[in-house]
């Protein structure tokens, strides 16, 4: 007999006073996956865009290495679908420690080195183990969703607003001021949303000051300062670019550092959420703690999937030579295009491109009118003209804190295929010069 059916429709959908709490009421969604939704939606109604917004990677253009592949397909058929340790499988947090050694040179501890979900939880674990409510967080701009995990601790957030002379990279005399006082600084390289890397003298200068300011502390009884140091995209240095690390350069930053690192970036598997933190071990065993009571491990399948892969240099290699270098040839060609317009006496100025999957550009036609005769003076403006104009997506530095109407925008390469990227850079020439 068939169950009775209850619309609960009007009941779900309250309306009047806020229910939940100041925290999730006062939390902003992304921006940057709101205009992705808003170009899918473009999309499923016929138009082609060539979308370099979300930080993805399209499986057409950038499949996972057949090596990972294979092994989560085993995984999955020798029934690897139970609950994993809330630390990671102990083949795994080796394999990553082996990693390490050969790839950073850096020796940790197996007890310093925990598997997430990614590196979301892995982030979220670090605020969550060392900053409490009203602690300072020192952060760049631009930077990504710093500010939205300092709202979710109720933390104080103390953005340092960088410049496009310097790459968009924090130099240590904008830091200095901030760090005394501070509990967390946040550092990404290579930067999302720039695509532009630390130097090693920049960030060694950045790293002695740290050290300084805690051998301060440990005279006086203060917490220490950490640093987050996200390099997940560090296996995708293009051109010239060295990826350096904080110990490293600076030995004693192993005391401080914690790392965010994962395969998403690395090996195209933003889908198979395997993401890891190396550091001290003290931080990381509250930081398992915390992921193992909210469940943001990584499913253990892609966990011993990931294990073998990382132990296969030889795969490691075979797919970072297609995969890098297609990459470059896609950021080379956004380049390339944009600085010819530079070139030619349009508002346009771009940075090289030194790793990751970004290139940032300015494009500020503030002042002009279109045909339809509007006058553009917002990144925003700037951004849903060039999609309707050139059918070209990008993101405006306010989605990544920048609160300047400057015309700085993130230019995604990882979904988009070198033909379209190659057939965008006309068509924003063309609507650019239509400007009045």
């Amino acid at each position: 007999m068939p169950r009775p059916v209850t619309d609960l429709t009007d009941l779900v959908r309250p309306s009047g006073a806020t229910r939940v709490s100041a925290m999730a009421a006062g939390l902003t969604g992304s921006e940057i996956l709101k205009i992705a939704g808003e170009i899918r939606a473009m999309v499923r109604d016929g138009a082609e865009i060539c979308n370099l917004t979300v930080g993805d990677f399209d499986p057409q253009q950038f499949p996972i290495p057949d090596r990972l592949r294979a092994e989560v397909t085993q995984a999955l058929a020798r029934g690897e679908t139970n609950y994993p340790p809330a630390d990671g499988v102990p083949e795994l947090r080796q394999a990553v420690q082996a990693y390490y050694t050969r790839e950073l040179g850096l020796t940790y501890p197996i007890e310093s080195i925990l598997i997430a979900g990614g590196a979301r939880p892995v982030i979220y674990g670090i605020y969550r183990s060392v900053v409490d409510p009203g602690d300072r967080v020192v952060y760049p701009l631009p930077s990504w969703n710093n500010n939205h995990y300092v709202h979710q601790l109720g933390a104080i957030g103390v953005p340092v607003p960088c410049s496009a002379a310097n790459r968009f990279l924090p130099t240590l005399a904008e830091l200095a001021p901030a760090l005394p006082g501070a509990r967390l600084l946040c550092l990404n390289s290579p930067l999302n949303p720039s695509g532009t890397a630390m130097e090693p003298a920049a960030l060694k200068e950045i790293c002695d000051a740290i050290v300084a300011e805690n051998r301060r502390r440990e005279g006086t009884g203060e917490r220490p300062l950490f640093l987050m140091y996200d390099h997940i995209y560090w296996p995708l240095c293009v051109g010239d670019t060295q990826h350096v690390t904080p110990p490293g350069l600076v030995p004693e930053m192993g005391r401080y550092t914690i790392f965010v690192d994962g395969i998403s970036k690395a090996f195209a598997a933003t889908g198979l959420r395997v993401g890891w933190a190396v550091g001290p071990t003290d931080v990381i065993n509250r930081m398992a703690a915390i992921i193992g009571h909210v469940g943001a491990w990584a499913p253990r399948a892609e966990q011993v999937a990931t294990a073998a892969f990382l132990d296969d240099t030889a795969a490691q290699a075979t797919f970072r030579a297609t995969f890098v270098a297609g990459i470059q040839r896609r950021l080379d060609a956004a380049y390339q295009g944009l600085d010819r317009m530079r070139a030619n006496g349009l508002p346009v100025d771009v940075l090289p491109p030194m790793g990751a999957i970004y290139l940032t550009a300015r494009i500020h036609p503030f002042g002009k009118t279109t045909a339809d005769g509007a006058v553009l003076t917002t990144n925003e403006q700037v951004r849903r003209w060039i999609l309707e104009t050139a059918q070209l997506g990008i993101v405006p530095f306010q989605a990544f804190g920048v609160p300047e109407e400057s015309g700085w925008f993130r230019l995604s390469v990882g979904a988009a295929s070198e033909a379209a990227i190659a057939a965008a850079m006309p068509r924003l020439e063309a609507a650019l010069l239509a400007l009045r």
